[in-house]
């Protein structure tokens, strides 16, 4: 009973609030998914090497699947995490997913069931779904719209149909927030600077200035034409880079905007790649981006990269995913990852194993713990005393 003589529900009490204007209908995303997905990831490289190596290093993350704390090496849920649907292998769906997550700060994974078993996982674009609040304020339900059809998926039974990963938002109710959306200033400087020196290359004779007459009277309309023409015909474009402007009497050149040099163009460009790198957790090293080496080589980095990045990721979604799909099956089933065969973290698990082994006054079933690995379930363990047979195996 709550203090009021009210029996307690439980449920937020707050949860209600959170859709109060929109109760019931589709709550509309305030971003621009398009714009974010044409100008970042398609036009700007930094933004799509960024993406690429977030995506493809966490799906390539093998799973594992325990049922409490037992591992478990066959499953439907394996084989479905394996392959999917018939279009796609689980890597390539992943990646998608990850994708989604990087550019739009959400993604959605639809499941199909049959007889309440998940038999196939798709990904759904985010710019299609809206999602449902219901009378709780959580949501209730999703649209997809594609196609000029609408869609609607209600979350109920066991496995609802639609999973919703996000990236963590201040200040949405129901919607991620994406990285690029953090790096925008960054992203419009780097693609404003590449459209200068694409501009300054196709007019590289001819910067920016003032022809200044300097002779008597002005000039006529046909020699204001001709000196036009010749400018553009004669001096403009790549192809006449270098060439020397001749001017007749009376005319002068006058330069009037920044050089290069002057605006720190370089730096500036440089400065918003490392930002941009800087939004998704890549180190610059591994994006090719001079300068703020941070680590001393690339295998540092790329562990930086791992352990700060990607496997962050990789068990948020591991346990959405096995929290979401282990209720079609009686067992305390729990998705994770395999960090031992990640290459990148070789050097790591090498020098754990050695410390482990080096310490005598653990048994072999300490030692195994220790490194993640359960007990044997054939050998018989002895009596763990120092210098026992524990102590001997691994020396």
């Amino acid at each position: 009973m709550g203090i009021f003589g009210k029996r307690e529900e439980k449920a937020s009490r707050v949860g209600r609030l959170m859709q109060v204007e929109t109760l019931g209908r589709p709550a509309w995303t305030p971003r621009d998914y398009a714009s974010l997905a044409r100008e970042g990831f398609a036009k700007n490289p930094i933004v799509f090497r960024a993406v690429r190596m977030i995506a493809e290093a966490a799906a390539s993350a093998p799973w594992l699947l325990y049922d409490g704390a037992r591992e478990v090496e066959t499953h439907p849920l394996l084989d479905l995490l394996m392959r999917p649907n018939p279009a796609q292998s689980g890597a390539t769906l992943m990646e998608t997913v990850y994708g989604h997550l990087m550019v739009a700060g959400n993604a959605y994974i639809e499941v199909v069931a049959i007889e309440g078993r998940p038999r196939e996982m798709f990904a759904l674009r985010p710019d299609r779904m809206r999602v449902v609040p219901g009378a709780d304020g959580w949501p209730s339900g999703f649209v997809y719209r594609a196609g000029g059809r609408t869609v609607e998926f209600v979350q109920e039974g066991a496995v609802p149909p639609i999973l919703h990963l996000t990236m963590f938002h201040p200040l949405d109710d129901h919607y991620g927030f994406a990285p690029i959306e953090a790096a925008q200033t960054s992203l419009d400087i780097h693609n404003a600077s590449g459209a200068w020196s694409k501009a300054l290359l196709d007019n590289a004779a001819r910067p920016s200035g003032a022809l200044v007459y300097t002779g008597e009277g002005n000039l006529t309309d046909d020699q204001f034409d001709r000196l036009k023409a010749e400018l553009e015909d004669g001096y403009s474009g790549a192809r006449n880079a270098g060439r020397p402007l001749l001017l007749e009497g009376g005319l002068d050149w006058k330069t009037m905007a920044m050089s290069p040099r002057d605006m720190d163009f370089i730096e500036a460009k440089n400065q918003a790649a490392r930002e941009i790198a800087l939004a998704f957790g890549v180190p610059p090293m591994l994006l090719g981006i001079p300068g703020d080496n941070t680590y001393a080589n690339y295998r540092e980095a790329n562990r930086a990269f791992w352990r700060q990045t990607v496997l962050p990721l990789v068990n948020r979604t591991a346990q959405s995913l096995g929290n979401w799909l282990g209720e079609a099956w009686p067992e305390e089933l729990r998705l994770a990852f395999d960090a031992d065969q990640i290459d990148a973290l070789s050097t790591e698990r090498e020098s754990l194993w050695d410390r482990v082994a080096s310490a005598d006054f653990l048994t072999r079933a300490e030692k195994r713990e220790a490194v993640g690995y359960g007990a044997e379930e054939t050998a018989a363990e002895g009596t763990g005393a120092e210098g026992g047979p524990q102590a001997a195996a691994t020396r």
